[in-house]
């Protein structure tokens, strides 16, 4: 993905208008971008197509369906990368969309995609062992065998005691497949969320989400598609996790974080 493909496929109405869709409800196929558009499926499948090169959506298997998802790591990358140097009044069309992308999705999962140069074999790595874990989740580590069904410890500190907050794997298909039950509430979500504790015990009744990590090689780097569900409407977990609330990037932070460390050795 370059900038120039990014800024390419957002010079198009219609392709704006896609991305205004997946922003309206995301996950969609190609028949229900379709109805009510005014193009044909071919066209419609194009517009996609430029889209997807350029990393502004992304797609997912769901049976025998192929869903459409909007990915914002493009437009978060412009602007932590270089939009502050110029004036935001002269891009506010770019900025509008970026906080278009950046709203509170209707859909109940959550989906993000980033190409990092590196190996499956290291990004394994760095998805499950603590050494690695521990430098881009801000110091918190995780522990397991990765088996199905094993439990994965959380270690916040290293003078702390991994702890067992029932995250379990559920898939554990190395260097193509991760996946494992989410956390529910712990106590220090409370004041972050400003609850009281019989909030806290209430929305601990919620079920619990799972996150799903893909990889796939692709020259020289590597896929990796994240997708979190398994929420309930307005779900708090689910606008933590996507980067929603103030005091946590949630996804696209970690993600972010990841990428940098497997690149250039250091975040």
């Amino acid at each position: 993905m370059t900038v120039d493909e990014v800024f390419k496929a957002l010079a198009d109405a219609s392709r704006r208008e896609l991305l205004d869709r997946l922003n309206v409800r995301n996950g969609q196929t190609l028949r229900e971008l379709c109805d009510g558009l005014g193009m044909a499926r071919q066209s419609v499948s194009k517009h996609l197509a430029v889209l997807e090169a350029a990393q502004l959506v992304t797609t997912a298997r769901h049976g025998r369906e192929k869903l459409h998802y909007l990915n914002a790591m493009p437009i978060n990358a412009i602007a932590e990368r270089w939009m502050d140097q110029y004036d935001r009044q002269r891009a506010g069309a770019l900025t509008d969309l970026q906080k278009a992308l950046e709203a509170k999705p209707m859909s109940n999962e959550f989906v993000y995609t980033t190409y990092i140069r590196t190996t499956p074999e290291q990004l394994w790595q760095a998805l499950t062992e603590p050494a690695f874990t521990r430098q881009y989740w801000g110091g918190t580590a995780f522990e397991s065998d990765w088996r199905v069904g094993s439990p994965i410890l959380v270690q916040d500190g290293p003078d702390q005691t991994a702890r067992d907050i029932e995250q379990r794997v559920l898939v554990s298909d190395p260097y193509k497949v991760l996946s494992y039950s989410w956390h529910t509430y712990q106590p220090n979500h409370a004041p972050l969320f400003g609850w009281s504790a019989e909030e806290l015990t209430e929305r601990q009744k919620e079920p619990r989400s799972t996150v799903t990590f893909e990889l796939e090689p692709t020259g020289d780097k590597v896929k990796l598609t994240v997708t979190h569900d398994g929420f309930e409407p307005g779900s708090p977990m689910m606008e933590a996790v996507s980067g929603k609330r103030d005091f946590s990037g949630g996804w696209p932070q970690i993600l972010a974080d990841m990428k940098t460390l497997l690149e250039t050795g250091t975040v």
